[in-house]
C-alpha cells in the first residue's frame, strides 16, 4: 500500500527564546523587532517588509504542498493568533495546540498528537527558514525521514558561520542512506571521524506513529527535557527505518538578535503568500 503524501505539518513555536532575549551589543532593532526579540517570540519578528518570520514558514510549507498547519505555541500566545487571525493564511488551513510548560521537542510534538490522528506529519522549527525542495521531499517521501543538510552548503548559503555548524546536531547514515545515530553537540574527536563536510540536522523532519509513540516512552535528557532527537533514536534502536533525505542547500536560522538585520533584509523583498 502507497503511504499518502504528508500534506499536514507541525510547527514547533513554544520555545522560551532565551537566546533570542539576550541583548547583542551594536545590533540596531526597530521598534517591532525589538519588542518581539525581547518576548522571545523569534516567529513573530518582521522582516524590512513588516512581514513576521513565520508568514514566511508558512509560505514556504504551502509552496512544497502542506495543507494544514498545526502551531504548537506557549499559553501566552496571543501575540502570534491575533496576527494570524488578522491576516488569516489563503493557502492553509491552521489549528493551534497548546505546551503549558516548556519541556522539551518531543513533549511538544506530543501537544499536536491529537491533532496528527495518526497521520505522517512533517515536523520544524519556527526560526528556521527552509528550502522548499528540502519540504517537498519529505511530503513525498512516503515514510519517516529528516533533511540532512551538507554542511558546506549550509555554510555557503545560509547566514550561518562555519563555527556554529558544531552547535547543531550532526547525523551518521548508513550506506543504505537510513540515519543510524544524531549527535547533538559532538565533540572534536566525533567531528574528526565525521569528516570535513558532516550532515547536519536542522531539525526538519517527517514524523510517524511509531515516532510518535516513542516520544511518550523518551526519557529526560541531561537537560531535563523531552527531546525529539532522543525519541527517534529510541525507535531507531527499537528498529524503526528513518530515511535520511540529503539536501545540499541554505536555511536562514532566526535564533540570536544578531541574525534579526541580515534575514530581514533578506525576506523583505521575498513573495510571501501562506
Amino acid at each position: 500500500m502507497t503511504t499518502p503524501a504528508a500534506t499536514a505539518a507541525v510547527i514547533l513555536a513554544r520555545g522560551l527564546g532565551s537566546r533570542m532575549r539576550r541583548p547583542a551589543s551594536g545590533v540596531a532593532l526597530d521598534p517591532q523587532q525589538s519588542a518581539a526579540a525581547s518576548a522571545g517570540l523569534k516567529g513573530m519578528i518582521p522582516d524590512s517588509a513588516g512581514r513576521p518570520f513565520l508568514a514566511h514558514v508558512l509560505s514556504s510549507l504551502a509552496d512544497a504542498g502542506v495543507r494544514e498547519v498545526c502551531l504548537v505555541v506557549a499559553p501566552e500566545h496571543q501575540a502570534i493568533t491575533a496576527y494570524f487571525d488578522a491576516h488569516p493564511p489563503e493557502r492553509l488551513q491552521l489549528a493551534w495546540a497548546i505546551q503549558a510548560e516548556a519541556r522539551g521537542t518531543a513533549d511538544a510534538l506530543l501537544a499536536a498528537e491529537a491533532w496528527a490522528a495518526g497521520r505522517d506529519v512533517v515536523v520544524l522549527n519556527a526560526d528556521n527558514l527552509y528550502p522548499v525542495e528540502a519540504i517537498r521531499a519529505l511530503v513525498e517521501l512516503g515514510g519517516a525521514g529528516l533533511i540532512a543538510f551538507e554542511s558546506g552548503a549550509l555554510i555557503a548559503e545560509s547566514n550561518i558561520e562555519r563555527e556554529r555548524i558544531a552547535s547543531f546536531a550532526l547525523l551518521e547514515i548508513d550506506q543504505s542512506g537510513l540515519l543510524h545515530a544524531i549527535h547533538e553537540k559532538p565533540d572534536l574527536a566525533l567531528l574528526g571521524r565525521l569528516g570535513e563536510s558532516p550532515a547536519v540536522s536542522m531539525n526538519l523532519w517527517r514524523l510517524d506513529a511509531p515516532i510518535f509513540a516513542a516520544c511518550h516512552r523518551v526519557p529526560r535528557s541531561s537537560r531535563g527535557e523531552f527531546e525529539l532527537p532522543q525519541a527517534v533514536a529510541l525507535a531507531i534502536a527499537e528498529g524503526h527505518a528513518v530515511r535520511a533525505v540529503p539536501c545540499a542547500g541554505g536555511v536562514l536560522d532566526l535564533s540570536r538578535q544578531e541574525d534579526i538585520q541580515d534575514v530581514a533584509t533578506r525576506l523583505g523583498t521575498r513573495a510571501c503568500r501562506p
